[in-house]
This record gives C-alpha cells, structure tokens and sequence, in this order.
C-alpha cells in the first residue's frame, strides 16, 4: 500500500449494475456491514474504558469480506476464523448482547465470560470459533468438511484466515489433504496486507494468495474484498463449486483494516496518509451507500435511521454487558475437557 493525500477528493467509480439485486437485498448488506462497524466502535471504546481485557482485534475496514459469503451459503453451513471474529459471529446471527457480553468476560456471554474477544463459540449457529492460535482454524475448518464428505450430506465449510496465518504450515496440510479427498471447503484468506505489524510483500515470496494451493491443484480467485457484491458473486461461484463436489477452492480477499492489529498496536509500520486514502477511495459502507442511493433504492434520510437504529442496538449490547455479572468462580471447573 502507497500513501497519498488524505484530502484528496474521492476518485469516482464506475456506477455499478445492480440489475441483479433488488432494494431489500442490499439494504440487508448495508445494515449488515454497519452493524459491524458500529459494533466494532463500540468495542473500541469499552477497551478503552477498561472493560475489556486481553486482546482485542477489531474488523473495522473489512466488513464486505464476511457480509457477502455470509449472503451466499446456506443453513447448516459452518463457518470458523482466527482471533479477528467479532464481524463473523454477528453475521452470522449471534446477538450482539452475548457477543459484546463475552467481549467484557461476563456471565451473559457466549462462552459465559470465559472466552472472550478471541474464543466464542456457537454451535447453534454453526460458528465453530474464534480462535487464538494463528492458522489453526484452518486444519479445523478443513476437519468440517471431511465430516460433512463422511457423513454425505451437502453443507459447505468456510475457513477463514489472514495473510499472516497463509505462511503457516499446517495451511499446506490441510490444502493437500483437502484437494486428496475433494472435501467441500473454502478457504477465505483475508489479505489486509499486515499480518500484524509485517507487510506482505516482507514475508511472502509469493503475494498472489490465492495462487497457494495451485501445487495441489485447488482453484483460486482474487477478489475486491472492500466491494459486497465483488465477494457475493465470488461466493456463489465458490459455494456452487465446493456444493457440487468439486473440491476446496481459495478465495483471497484484498481487504484492509483500519485499526491496528489489537487495540495495543500503535500501526507506526503504516501512515496516516495511508489508511486515509483506504477510506477515502475504497470503504466498503460507503461503496455500497452510493450504490443504493443511485439505484434509488433509498435516500439519506431513511439510511441515517438504519445507522440509529443500530446504534441504539450496539448502545443496548454494551449496557447489557455493563450490567451482566461477572462468572461465578465455580466456572472455572466447567467445561474442561482435558
């Protein structure tokens, strides 16, 4: 990534066609990706505030990726990503109290304040975590998928992962073993350029992600990770392979975070100048705003009532946090496996 002037004007883009879609069906992604954002503001302001600890990672930048695979798989699905999941469990329908709840390791939440940012779980949901350790979700989400081959039925996993976790060796084992058995999985690489502080082009001999799995022959597809209807259409086609038996394929998101890793990560590795010109020529919410106002499937007015009704939900999530009691001591001798 280059910098550039932060005031520089927005560059205009190519009015999409949007003949595809009606006015329900992106309005659902617009409340969708605001959701996250406010969300993930919130959040912010908690650990801010002191009443989240840990590690914190916000998706704030990233929204498009989860909201339009979201929009293409179906019920019984399973989805499972890394530690960066707050976007992903709320798409996926948890409430935003359980998640904000967990976020603040109290009583209410998903995984009843024993997790939380990183460790939520919801097999109600299909959400088969968050979780901590980088790439490991991949050997797991490929795990999904060979039990849905053994047991014949014709649900898809997804398996998302960052640029970061690509490098990761038990990603090459669970591809090769994925493409051995033709197992019904995607794998979502979610390149937002830094894994941490460390930009790709420093670690990574190979930047085209999604060329990583052509030595076990698995398709892969770049796609514009800050557009919603770039990652719907990519998803389609991917869910549509991996549902026909088709095998894995690899979908590599070029997406971009604004905030930093965690909250504890000043980003000096990047500038200002930087993230601003992000924003400024490719924010996923506001791509997707200038969308449905020129199709004239909404107005400014009727879209800032969508921003304070989620407002007023997130506001709602963090009060309930607030309030729910912390864990009883004796949870600590629950749900130990080994």
């Amino acid at each position: 990534m280059s910098g550039s002037n932060p005031k520089s004007k927005k560059t205009p883009k190519k009015k999409k066609n949007v003949s595809n879609y009606d006015s329900a069906e992106l309005l659902h992604y617009y409340r969708e990706m605001l959701q996250i954002r406010r969300f993930e503001e919130k959040a912010g302001q908690l650990y801010g505030m002191g009443l989240i600890a840990g590690f914190c990672h916000l998706y704030i930048g990233q929204e498009a990726v989860v909201v339009g695979m979201q929009a293409a798989i179906g019920d019984g699905d399973q989805v499972i990503t890394g530690y960066r999941d707050h976007g992903h469990m709320l798409t996926l329908g948890m409430e935003p109290r359980g998640v904000m709840a967990e976020l603040t390791g109290r009583a209410g939440g998903y995984s009843k304040g024993k997790g939380g940012s990183m460790h939520m779980f919801s097999t109600e949901k299909n959400f088969y975590g968050g979780h901590g350790i980088v790439g490991a979700q991949v050997s797991l989400g490929t795990g999904l998928a060979f039990a849905n081959t053994y047991r014949g039925n014709d649900r898809v996993s997804l398996a998302y992962f960052g640029d970061g976790a690509a490098n990761q060796g038990q990603v090459y084992e669970s591809f090769n073993m994925a493409k051995l058995w033709d197992l019904p999985v995607i794998y979502v690489i979610e390149n937002n350029h830094y894994a941490m502080g460390t930009a790709i082009a420093r670690s990574s001999s190979e930047t085209h992600l999604h060329k990583r799995g052509a030595s076990f022959g698995i398709p892969g597809v770049e796609v514009d990770g800050m557009d919603v209807l770039a990652v719907k259409e990519a998803a389609d086609m991917a869910v549509a392979h991996a549902r026909a038996g088709k095998g894995p394929i690899i979908l590599e998101m070029k997406t971009y975070r604004y905030r930093g890793h965690s909250m504890s990560d000043p980003a000096k590795y990047r500038t200002r100048e930087e993230v601003n010109a992000v924003r400024a020529q490719s924010d996923p919410i506001e791509q997707l705003k200038q969308t449905i106002l020129e199709a004239g499937f909404s107005d400014e007015t009727a879209l800032k009532e969508i921003d304070k009704e989620i407002k007023a939900i997130v506001n709602d999530a963090a009060d309930f946090a607030k309030d729910s009691p912390e864990p009883d001591p004796s949870e600590l001798y629950t749900d130990v496996l080994a």
